[in-house]
């Protein structure tokens, strides 16, 4: 029996919603780095095309020399008007040349790291390049080496008698260098969001079964109370009728103590809820009574089981007597389920010793063991192995002893068919603390 499932269904689709974004993010920031790529690609190339248009690397000269020449031979009357064209001509071709220098190679429109290199990769020219990348010979043959990763574009200077071939090697953007952490810090803050979220529905939910245990236990005291006091009334009756039939009388006392002990069920789930009282005893007497009324309860069994007790720690501890027990009784009690269908010998264990500051209380039975799959579910709300389980005794246990003792609770071992071993721990009063 799993109540919790809806819990677990909970924390996969979480984590899959997660990775699902997670992957999406990363699949389309790749997505936009080529898309960016290839457009800063062609505006590299469209550097190139005027490098190689203008066929300088350095800033273009002044063209004022043509233009005084024009303005000269318009005011000579006899200078024939073609030859002012012609000159009109040259002049707007430098002035063409000027616009591509200025407003393309000196003005770097483009932000994308560039470098010209030669046949021997000499660096020609550079744009949008740290300074300190280009100090050292070294520095730059390496700056050369990571740019030849993007496919590098080939441009020629000169006529036809005499050209010369450079190649221009180009890095990434300062935006495509963003865009590339990009999907790892949207993981991360997604990451966060969804953690944030998800511990405050966990907040939410175990207050939400906080409140339900409370309500549960207090209804189930509630509704005790009544049937106890009338069963006290009724006893006291065959008291008073058969007070001279000794077989009656200590039928009655049985009962009574049966009613005494329904009673105390009573009582600890009224103080299901409340802030219990802690009291200073000795941790021997609380494991003895427990023992005792475990073994009243073996012949009921019909089977003969070994009880092995080894109760050596006598500390002083800050517990709650009747909740505590009722913790131990429920470890116990699931032992002795445990025996039920196995046929090899069958013992359960208990011992108490002292370890540094903590007592240590092992429960140990040679039952049909837990599944290692299912260690991790035992102590949580509406889990059982059992068919007609309801999941409750040993996520009670959990709470007495964590929450209201501040001690631990926990699988030590367990082996299909060989047996469970379980530990509670508590912490020691020490004389100074008194």
């Amino acid at each position: 029996m799993t109540l919790f499932a809806p819990s677990k269904r909970m924390k996969i689709i979480l984590v899959s919603l997660l990775l699902f974004l997670g992957i999406g993010s990363v699949v389309y920031s790749q997505y936009l780095i080529t898309e960016i790529r290839k457009q800063e690609r062609k505006s590299v190339e469209l550097l190139a095309r005027a490098l190689e248009f203008s066929s300088v690397l350095v800033d273009e000269r002044p063209n004022t020399m043509v233009l005084n020449a024009i303005d000269s031979l318009r005011r000579y009357k006899p200078t024939p008007y073609n030859v002012i064209e012609l000159l009109e001509e040259a002049e707007q071709a430098y002035g063409a040349d000027d616009f591509v220098t200025d407003e393309i190679i000196l003005e770097d429109r483009f932000h994308i790291p560039t470098i010209v290199v030669d046949s021997s990769e000499n660096i020609n020219f550079d744009a949008n390049i740290d300074s300190s990348r280009l100090r050292t010979p070294k520095r730059r043959a390496e700056l050369v080496r990571e740019y030849k990763s993007s496919e590098p574009i080939k441009i020629v200077f000169g006529d036809k008698q005499k050209q010369i071939a450079q190649w221009v090697y180009y890095g990434e953007s300062p935006t495509v260098q963003l865009l590339r952490y990009y999907p790892y810090l949207q993981f991360l803050l997604l990451a966060l969001l969804f953690g944030i979220g998800y511990t405050t529905y966990r907040s939410i939910s175990r207050a939400e079964q906080s409140n339900l245990w409370v309500g549960m236990a207090k209804e189930a005291a509630h509704q005790l109370g009544t049937p106890i006091s009338s069963l006290y009334g009724w006893i006291q009756l065959l008291k008073d009728e058969y007070r001279y039939d000794d077989t009656a009388t200590n039928i009655t006392k049985e009962i009574e103590k049966d009613i005494q002990r329904l009673k105390g069920v009573a009582e600890r789930f009224g103080k299901i809820g409340s802030e219990p009282e802690l009291q200073e005893v000795k941790i021997g007497p609380v494991l003895n009574h427990v023992m005792a009324y475990i073994e009243r309860r073996l012949p009921k069994l019909g089977k003969v089981v070994d009880v092995r007790k080894s109760l050596d720690a006598d500390a002083v501890v800050r517990i709650n007597p009747e909740l505590f027990q009722w913790a131990i009784e429920n470890l116990l009690k699931n032992s002795l389920d445990a025996l039920q269908s196995v046929q090899n010998e069958q013992y359960i264990a208990i011992t108490s010793t002292i370890q540094e500051e903590e007592v240590i209380i092992d429960i140990e039975d040679s039952g049909k063991g837990i599944d290692i799959k299912d260690v991790k579910n035992i102590f949580k709300p509406g889990f059982s192995t059992k068919k007609r389980g309801w999941g409750l005794g040993l996520s009670l246990t959990k709470r007495i002893i964590e929450e209201y003792h501040s001690g631990s609770v926990f699988v030590l071992r367990s082996e299909l068919d060989e047996g469970t071993t379980i530990r509670v721990t508590l912490n020691v009063v020490n004389e100074s603390e008194d």
